[in-house]
């Protein structure tokens, strides 16, 4: 039984079908030279702020993304700086915490802070 019938298999642009029967992509096959190539590219830089929504929207991503990124983008920001806030303090809080154990340590360990917690010392015994 012969497939004679059958129609041509479809081929993808740009293959052809040698004279050997391989076949080749057109893409491969070496060019004719016209002369030097100029290629004008004129490349933009958008604002650091919709930078995120450009690339959505020229990768195809959709408005959901933009709109994403134009609602949690200030979003995120404002949470960090928070955060930043918020551990500054922590960090001051911390610093004068240890000042202050810093000057009570020193205080006791010198001879005047000794003879004072002697004192201190007396004056409870009294009372008691």
């Amino acid at each position: 039984m012969t497939v004679n019938h059958l129609p041509q298999p479809v081929r993808p642009s740009g293959v052809v079908q040698l004279p050997d029967g391989t076949h080749v992509y057109t893409e491969n096959l070496p060019a004719a030279h016209t002369g030097p190539q100029v290629v004008h590219q004129h490349i933009h830089q958008a604002p650091p702020d919709r930078t995120v929504q450009r690339i959505a929207l020229g990768s195809g991503v959709g408005a959901g993304a933009v709109a994403a990124g134009v609602y949690f983008g200030p979003l995120l920001v404002a949470a960090l700086a928070s955060m930043a806030a918020s551990l500054a303090f922590v960090a001051f809080l911390a610093l004068m915490l240890g000042w202050g154990v810093h000057t009570v340590v020193k205080s006791v360990g010198t001879p005047e802070g000794a003879a004072a917690a002697k004192n201190v010392r007396k004056a409870r015994r009294r009372r008691g």
